[in-house]
């Protein structure tokens, strides 16, 4: 199936959307019992860590690299890499893994989900953002 070039904006923003309001779901369902300072700062530093160094650039570099296209109509998967989807695939695994062994603490998984949630939602949010700004500008162009 083929859509629209910012479609793939849309598709992405919705993925990673429902993936990070899931994860974050998770992280504060288990936090009512860890709130304290130290469990609040290790979730902004999770975030911040996520945000800065992996999905703000992977938010910014599959934008330039979907909006570069010079088609209009696209594969409905293109709007990440094959890279990309592994990274997910390998993402979604490990928590599964993690969650199920019963390897980390309910503890962590407080703090480090809801940081790891939060910012993926907001990659995702990212992506509906420049899905808007690329509809705009499509309106403009045609206008």
């Amino acid at each position: 199936m083929k859509v629209k070039r910012n479609t793939l904006l849309l598709l992405a923003c919705l993925v990673w959307s429902a993936a990070g309001f899931n994860i974050l779901r998770i992280g504060l369902t288990a936090y009512p019992d860890y709130r304290g300072a130290v469990n609040y700062l290790l979730s902004a530093l999770v975030f911040t860590v996520f945000q800065l160094f992996i999905f703000g650039r992977l938010v910014k570099k599959h934008t330039t690299r979907i909006s570069a296209y010079e088609e209009e109509l696209h594969f409905f998967l293109k709007f990440f890499d094959v890279k990309s989807f592994a990274i997910m695939a390998v993402m979604m695994s490990g928590g599964i893994a993690l969650r199920s062994s019963g390897l980390a603490p309910e503890r962590f998984i407080a703090f480090f989900y809801t940081g790891l949630g939060a910012s993926l939602l907001l990659a995702g949010l990212l992506f509906g953002c420049h899905f808007g700004k690329a509809t705009v500008a499509a309106k403009k162009e045609r206008a």
